[in-house]
């Protein structure tokens, strides 16, 4: 069992009629067991061979979590070839770059959307000769040669099986760990993105190490709604259930979600801290809109939940009558809580990506879900860190996962050795040299340090840690996340190395805010009109003080207060190269395109002006044009603590 066809096909001899994957489709829950799994992945195996797919081939994914995207990787990597998950909501012309730097001949598209997206970048990528499409909806009239049904390579595999079937059986026992299994494309939070080859024997050692830490087994159910061009969806949604023979379930659409999980029930959860935040967003919004008994019990059990429910998860022992109050908020709150965020049946969730803000992982622990954090990234296979049961510290991303070193380089870079390391950068030689040094250790660009358990604490990015003018370090990752914690606040972009003071750009949640100025009788036209309200700039206001007065508390903290704030008139947008495809922001081309606004911050400026490019849905750009308020922030005088008599 060294790769993951190998894992199929001992999962389909283990618990044949077992779900591997439960897919939503029109409202109708359908299960594909692991039996019938391995037999269509073979098939399919046996038409992507007829279609002339390789060893050391490189295959694209695009779209959205199916039962048909998993059998698809599985097939290719069958017959030795390289999966390449691609983002799904990426425009033709930045598809075209992975396409172009992996050489890409055969891509798996989910629905006309996305086939319409291949064959516009077409001309810019010559090595594309198959097109293999899911949904059929919308595609009756396309005649092109290349583009094919993925029923039809099914038929063809099924038809040409006696001609190929000991050439399969040969490929799959010729497979070994070492082989390359996927390709993944970094975010590019810091430059251009790069590909990242990683082997099957890493991939499933780190697997098997997350199976290990928190006892995984067969009964877990998990949920694929991330894009699974993210490694950690990838762990999540493929190399844990096929080590564990656990199921994972595919929601019908991003607007069903929430119902979806209901109904799915998972054990096991995965999200990065957007998905947290917005997730507590809607709670808050739901509360807010409810009349004053409920929102009184709210408050009172949730301050309750604050004290004791961090305790309580961990099995640390509390005082009786703390133990009886929050049984009964269990039952009147938390548990019904839970249940309305479909984590009712939840054992342990994960937060990946970035950092979570201690705020934000105290309120679900509080809540009684078993929220942990994971380290990691595309090159180390995510598993760098985990917390344990009852090792639980905000702040804090774990100790070493299980076959892991940890050590730290000039700066206090962590530097990570472990099985789960990548192969190298796809066609970058020298890039994965300077990555990895002689000795196996491999640089990550994170900042941190340990504590005196064992736990690695994750400052930021190398790169963007930096000092204020009066040297007190600035990091801008936990300035922001103290704000984000607020259901108002979506995003911020702090400022402040080499400068006399903090100062931060806001992007509201329109919704929470939306829903606030109705509440109290504003008038708006839509997101741009909200952020100039200066009703609106006193509420961000006050969020802001409340922050800085709980920074003033940390002498690591308190020279680090926000001074001046603005509130941005557009959305920080993947499409407009500000964020991401995971939504991390891009610090450098949001300094750069702002830059107007920046230098108003700190010039005492009440006004900035804003010229800025955007692009709309339709693919068309424009530029908004547009003043924007500064506001100074109420900061507060730093605490300084007693010695002891």
């Amino acid at each position: 069992m060294d790769t993951f066809p190998q894992l199929l096909l001992h999962n389909a001899k283990t618990r044949p009629e077992r779900a591997a994957v439960r897919e939503k489709c029109r409202g109708i829950w359908q299960t594909v067991t692991w039996r019938a799994l391995a037999d269509e992945v073979r098939v399919l195996a046996a038409g992507l061979s007829a279609a002339g797919v390789q060893r050391g081939d490189h295959v694209g994914l695009l779209g959205e979590n199916r039962p048909r995207l998993f059998a698809a990787m599985a097939a290719v990597q069958w017959l030795g070839g390289v999966v390449v998950p691609l983002f799904a909501d990426t425009t033709a012309a930045e598809i075209a770059g992975p396409i172009q730097s992996a050489k890409i001949g055969v891509v798996f598209a989910e629905n006309q959307e996305q086939v319409d997206k291949l064959l516009a970048a077409m001309p810019l990528c010559p090595t594309i000769r198959h097109i293999i499409y899911d949904d059929d909806i919308g595609m009756r009239h396309y005649r092109q040669s290349h583009v094919q049904a993925y029923d039809a390579l099914l038929a063809q595999g099924r038809d040409g099986m006696a001609q190929v079937a000991a050439k399969l059986d040969a490929e799959l026992a010729r497979g070994s760990a070492q082989d390359p299994a996927a390709l993944f494309f970094t975010s590019g939070t810091t430059g251009p993105a790069r590909g990242v080859v990683h082997a099957h024997g890493a991939l499933i050692d780190r697997a098997r190490a997350a199976v290990a830490i928190d006892s995984l087994t067969e009964e877990d159910a998990s949920v694929a709604y991330l894009p699974p061009a993210w490694i950690a969806q990838h762990m999540f949604a493929y190399a844990l259930p096929m080590v564990a023979g656990s199921c994972v379930c595919c929601p019908e659409s991003s607007e069903t979600m929430l119902n979806d999980m209901r109904e799915m029930g998972p054990t096991v959860f995965l999200a990065p801290p957007r998905v947290l935040e917005a997730l507590l967003t809607q709670v808050s919004i739901r509360i807010n809109n409810t009349g004053g008994f409920k929102r009184n019990l709210y408050d009172h059990y949730m301050a309750l939940a604050q004290r004791v429910g961090p305790q309580t998860l961990a099995g640390e022992s509390v005082d009786l009558s703390d133990s009886l109050a929050y049984s009964l908020g269990n039952a009147l709150m938390y548990g019904p809580l839970r249940d309305v965020m479909g984590m009712g049946r939840l054992r342990v969730a994960y937060s990946a990506g970035e950092a979570t803000g201690p705020d934000l992982l105290l309120f679900y622990r509080a809540m009684g879900i078993n929220l942990k954090q994971l380290y990691g990234s595309t090159e180390t296979g995510l598993f760098v860190t985990a917390q344990s049961k009852g090792q639980v510290k905000p702040g804090a991303v774990g100790a070493a996962a299980p076959g892991v070193e940890l050590a730290f380089g000039p700066e206090r870079e962590v530097l990570v050795r472990s099985p789960g390391l990548f192969l190298g950068y796809h066609d970058d030689v020298q890039g994965t040299q300077r990555a990895t040094n002689a000795d196996g250790w491999f640089h990550t660009g994170d900042a941190g340090w340990l504590d005196e358990d064992g736990q690695l604490h994750i400052v930021d990015r190398v790169q963007d840690v930096g000092a204020l003018k009066d040297g007190t370090l600035f990091a801008p990752k936990v300035v922001e996340n103290k704000l984000k914690f607020s259901p108002y606040i979506n995003e911020v972009v702090a400022f402040g190395n080499g400068r006399d003071h903090v100062c931060v750009f806001v992007d509201i949640d329109a919704e929470a805010v939306g829903n606030w100025a109705d509440k109290q009788g504003l008038t708006y036209t839509g997101f741009a009109d909200l952020t100039t309200l200066d009703a609106v700039y006193g509420l961000i206001g006050e969020v802001i003080a409340t922050a800085n007065a709980a920074m003033a508390q940390d002498p690591q903290l308190a020279h680090a207060q926000i001074h001046r704030f603005l509130l941005l008139q557009k959305r920080l947008e993947p499409d407009d190269g500000e964020l991401t495809r995971m939504r991390k922001v891009r610090r450098d081309v949001v300094s750069s395109r702002f830059a107007s606004l920046v230098q108003a911050l700190y010039d005492g400026s009440p006004m900035g002006h804003v010229d800025a490019e955007v692009r709309y849905a339709d693919g068309s750009v424009g530029t908004i044009s547009a003043d924007i308020k500064i506001r100074d922030a109420k900061t507060f005088a730093v605490q300084t603590r007693k010695k002891a008599a």
